[in-house]
């Protein structure tokens, strides 16, 4: 495994909710972090199937423009009653002309699974995969998921996407229900970025 030993990092989004979980994760680190924003860097068009495939080319396409390791995650949540859908299209399911609804994509979810008549539990998990790559085209890999289970009613207004239908197994709470930071610390991002650690200790 490639060690960090920059103080500079690129996290290749222009979500800022992301950006602040992130810079409190890699906060004992001592590392200066920039967003695609904070560059002027447009999104790149995430056309693979897999996680790890769209993280790739945030990841490398950040580095690239900027010259400075940059570090892109793609997650998404896995429904095991609907064939592991919606998975890297989850954001797309919340797409509407007017921006993304969230609640609408967790009514479909829920009605589809209805529709297939799914067993209960409604077993699923959220996966993050983290890509850190550098500029000269090397990258590492670090995935994380959490399991859980697909609940309704949508239960809390916590957090953001799927959450309100997400039970983590071995909590009575869903991810909507959680203390955002509390959620953080067990989430499949922490998992992920528990993995990335490595490369910074």
């Amino acid at each position: 495994m490639r060690r960090f030993d920059g103080d500079r990092l690129v996290v290749a989004t222009h979500n800022t909710g992301k950006l602040e979980e992130i810079a409190d994760l890699l906060s004992p680190y001592g590392v200066s972090l920039t967003s695609n924003a904070d560059h002027g860097l447009p999104e790149p068009e995430e056309t693979e199937t897999t996680f790890v495939g769209n993280a790739r080319i945030k990841a490398h396409a950040a580095a690239h423009a900027t010259g400075l390791p940059a570090l892109a995650d793609d997650s998404g949540i896995e429904i095991d009653g609907l064939g592991g859908a919606p998975g890297v299209y989850t954001a797309d399911w919340a797409e509407t002309p007017a921006g993304r609804d969230f609640v609408m994509a967790m009514e479909r979810a829920w009605a589809e699974l209805e529709a297939a008549g799914a067993p209960f539990p409604r077993t699923a998990r959220f996966c993050c995969t983290l890509v850190l790559a550098w500029p000269d085209g090397h990258d590492e890999v670090f995935p994380g998921v959490m399991q859980g289970q697909i609940v309704w009613p949508m239960r809390g207004d916590q957090g953001h996407g799927y959450d309100p239908i997400f039970q983590p197994d071995g909590y009575s709470q869903t991810f909507g229900e959680m203390d955002r930071w509390e959620k953080n610390k067990i989430s499949h991002r922490a998992d992920a970025f528990g993995k990335l650690k490595a490369c910074f200790g």
